[in-house]
Order: C-alpha cells, then structure tokens, then sequence
C-alpha cells in the first residue's frame, strides 16, 4: 500500500537526536507513514541508530559522498515513495496530529503544499516558544511567492518564513522536476519553496505550530557566515534565470536581494574586524553605509577600541 506520507530526514553526525525525529514520524496520527532517512557519510552511529528501526517502516539511504543537506534530501525524494513528502531535519520533531491536520487543509483547498507555525525550542534549556505569532500567519490563508519572498529579508527578524517545513504532493514535484540546490549549504529550503510556488503550487498556511524546531549550540543556521549569502544570492540569480516573475514577486525580490547585500557588505565588514584591520573596515562601512545598522554592540565597542574615529550613532548603541 501506497503510503500517505514520506517523511525524508537528512542526517549528518545525528546519532544523539535521529531517533528522537524517526520516533515522532512514526507516531503521526491518521496517516500511514514511511521515513526514509538519508545518511550523508556520518562518521558516528546514526546509521546504526536509525537502522534499530523496523526496515519496513523506516529505509535508510547510505550516501557514498557528502552531499550536503540538500544532496541528501534530493536523495531521498528519489527514494520516497508516499503521496505527500514531509522534510524533517534530524535533530527535530513533529507533534503527532500534524500531518493529518495539514494534509486535510491542502486537500480541502486544491492545494499542493502546505506550511504550519513552528515551536522553537531551545535544546539546552528545554524552553519553548512559538515562531511565528498566530495573528499573523492567519493574515495568509494561502501564501503566494510574492508574500514569501517578501518574509525572507536577511536580518530583519529572527526568523523568516525560510523557516517553514512544508509538505508537499510528491505527483507536484515530480511532474515539475523539483530538486534541491546543492550547491547550498544554508538557504536551501527557500530556494527549493520558491521554485515550487514559483511553478505555480498552491500553499496553504495553518496557523498552529505542529514542527519543533530545536536550536543547539554550534546549528549552522545559526552561523552564518559571508561565502553563505554569496551562494544564496548567486541561487537567487539562478532562480531568477529561470522563474519570470509578475509585478508583486519582482518588488519582493528587489528588497530581498537588497537585503542579501547588505548582509554581505555587513559580513565584510566583520570580517575585517575580526582581522583587526580598521581602515578595511572603515573602507567597507563607507562602500554600504546601510549595512552597518546591521551592527549589535559588541562589535560597535570593538570599532572603538580600534580607534575608529567614525561614529555610527544612537540606533547601534540600542541594538542587541
């Protein structure tokens, strides 16, 4: 039998949280589920882990290099086999109702992807708090590529809607030859959403969260760092390329890759801090004077203690 649901998880050194991810697939309520796990040549037990679990539940995948993340979840779109896919990173979770929830609301409006709230929750501590406000995701019932791209601006909050996990109708991929970027390390997730909507899918949005999202020390979405923003606004280009986009998308677009420069002038400009090299920095500041409002006051004080005699105001003092 056909199942409802693929979840596809991309594991990497996960042996300490993939069981706790498989676990949660396995308990959706309402939907038959396979999990199929990717190991992107793991050094440590994951594949040991994940193969403690019954073979005709959960299917694990041994890449024979390191593909990223992106790599090893289009390597498990090739081996999912359910009618929707769910993408679940390995040291995540899900809450049992939520795919039955998610996938009746697609169903209900003829749509092809779907998105949910997220709980953020804090490994260390255990703390838990909800992403996104419901009041606010309830203002997109269906969220188009316009309303996507436009939640996506670099640094402006702490999350963005790229933080979604949408499911999607594996017949729509296929149909539209969908795969992730590999060249991707961080971003991935984004590219491969906007591609969708970008085909035309329809996505709609509940406003409860039914994924937990764990931050843990060290989590690369957390770092990021400067050749990050140039992949993505060289995977923004090729997506570009390749999508013409109406009125609302290309506005978006425009302040979203506004905002990718501005990061990247921002993370020059740290860059050359951390080299202890002011006048480069100086230099930097003065090419994208935009991007230093980016600035949070560890580093203001660092411009001081170098001696830098520009004073870059009020609002960098009261960031932080």
């Amino acid at each position: 039998m056909q199942p409802d649901v693929s979840f596809v998880i991309a594991a990497f050194n996960a042996e300490r949280s993939v069981a706790r991810a498989i676990e949660s697939a396995l308990t959706q309520q309402d939907v038959n589920v396979e999990v199929v796990v990717v190991d992107d040549c793991s050094g440590d037990r994951t594949v040991e882990v994940a193969r403690s679990f019954p073979a005709e539940l959960v299917r694990v995948v041994e890449l024979e290099k390191n593909r990223g993340p992106g790599g090893a979840r289009n390597a498990g779109l090739e081996a999912a086999r359910g009618r929707w896919i769910a993408v679940l990173d390995s040291d995540d979770a899900v809450y049992p109702g939520r795919l039955a929830r998610m996938i009746r609301r697609a169903e209900k409006s003829d749509a092809q992807i779907a998105v949910d709230n997220l709980d953020v929750v804090q490994e260390a501590s255990g703390a838990k708090t909800t992403m996104f406000a419901p009041r606010l995701l309830e203002k997109f019932p269906e969220l188009t590529l316009a309303d996507f791209i436009a939640t996506n601006l670099l640094f402006e909050k702490t999350f963005s809607f790229g933080y979604m996990k949408p499911i999607f109708e594996r017949g729509f991929i296929e149909q539209n030859a969908l795969r992730y970027d590999e060249a991707l390390r961080i971003g991935e997730d984004y590219i491969f959403l906007a591609s969708a909507l970008a085909k035309g899918g329809r996505c709609v949005v509940d406003p409860l969260p039914g994924y937990a999202y764990h931050i843990r020390s060290g989590s690369i979405s957390r770092v990021l760092e400067l050749h990050h923003v140039e992949a993505m606004l060289a995977a923004d280009a090729a997506f570009l390329r390749e999508h013409p986009l109406d009125a609302a998308a290309s506005a978006a677009q425009a302040r979203r890759t506004r905002s990718l420069e501005q990061a990247a002038s921002f993370l020059t400009l740290v860059q050359f801090l951390k080299q202890r090299a002011p006048l480069k920095a100086m230099k930097a500041a003065l090419r994208d004077p935009m991007a230093v409002r980016h600035l949070k006051m560890p580093i203001a004080a660092r411009l001081r203690r170098l001696g830098t005699p520009f004073h870059f105001g009020k609002a960098l003092d009261q960031t932080g």
